[in-house]
């Protein structure tokens, strides 16, 4: 009988313990509305070239000049560039922004817009992490990307917002 109150007793210590424990916070979304438009107002699309037209007349040959029965002339639409600003990330050392450049549907450039920059040490985390974040990102076309060693919160923060902004231009 003594052997089981003991087991009972550890059991419920246990539990409390477990149950009690806290984490250190994660990166959370969040930022004023100034900071952040709406969805679909924040995302600008810039043409990046004119698309090719189906018939030009200065630079079409007449017919018979070089071109064989039935030749059609084709048009390929350019690939649009749109720029999206992604939510701020709110992290224990300070916000993480960023603004990414889509071109048709591929992550063309990430471009970092907050960084935690309040002690010398988050500047210098920020200085080595974010360029490998970066190349992740371009790499995995995703905000599924390796976390930085030693820059977890910033990891975390750049992770979150990029995953916001590919949200809002309805990337995957």
């Amino acid at each position: 009988m003594k052997r089981f109150i003991l087991a009972l007793a550890a059991t419920v210590t246990g539990l409390v313990l477990l149950l009690g424990f806290k984490t250190h916070p994660t990166a959370t979304l969040g930022a004023p509305a100034a900071a952040v438009p709406s969805p679909g107002s924040s995302a600008t699309s810039t043409p990046t070239s004119k698309p090719a037209s189906t018939r030009d007349s200065r630079a079409t040959p007449r017919h018979g000049a070089g071109q064989g029965h039935g030749a059609k002339a084709t048009s390929t639409a350019a690939p649009t560039t749109r720029t999206i600003t992604g939510g701020t990330a709110d992290t224990p050392y300070g916000p993480v922004q960023l603004q990414i450049t889509l071109t048709g549907r591929k992550i063309t450039g990430v471009n970092p817009l907050q960084l935690p920059h309040d002690q010398q040490r988050s500047q210098q985390i920020a200085s080595y992490a974010v360029p490998q974040l970066t190349r992740e990102a371009l790499a995995a076309q995703s905000a599924h990307i390796d976390m930085v060693s030693g820059a977890t919160y910033t990891s975390e923060g750049y992770a979150a917002s990029l995953q916001n902004a590919l949200d809002q231009a309805g990337h995957r």
